[in-house]
């Protein structure tokens, strides 16, 4: 099992939203690292940490589970979606998606800030400078401390 931090915008589709439908497809990455993660590596019953970001308080606000591996991302050739990719086809499909299942929200955010004082996650890729992406990989000990935290 790999552990895994997925952020969304909570405006566009936030925990409450996953909580509310259950599962949801993971759609509109744009971004071939994050890319290659859901298409290479991300595999069923991998755990993930829900990460509001662009938002008054960005932070980790609950968890999900990776509940369907790769599939093509059919917004990349739907002219209509805002995800739409000319280079992308049915036939060829550029970018991939992974279905979440809810699993738990947290009773209060772990903030961002909160996070770069807490020494077990100084390695954390989130709390690297530079990074912007949308999926990244965490440590089973940094999902575990994470969740131990949002407990308190």
């Amino acid at each position: 099992m790999k552990y895994w931090l997925m952020k969304s915008e909570p405006n566009v589709f936030g925990i409450d939203d996953l909580k509310k439908v259950k599962k949801e497809p993971w759609d509109g990455v744009r971004n071939y690292q994050a890319r290659n993660f859901m298409r290479d590596e991300m595999k069923k019953g991998d755990m993930v940490l829900f990460y509001h970001s662009n938002c008054d308080v960005p932070g980790i606000v609950g968890t999900a589970e990776v509940s369907k591996e790769s599939f093509p991302d059919f917004t990349s050739w739907d002219k209509k979606s805002k995800y739409y990719d000319p280079k992308s086809s049915e036939e060829n499909p550029r970018w991939f998606m992974v279905e979440v299942k809810y699993k738990k929200k947290f009773k209060k955010t772990v903030s961002l800030q909160d996070m770069k004082e807490m020494k077990p996650l100084k390695d954390m890729k989130i709390l690297q400078k530079g990074n912007r992406l949308s999926i990244t990989p965490v440590s089973k000990k940094e999902f575990d401390y994470i969740v131990k935290v949002s407990e308190k």
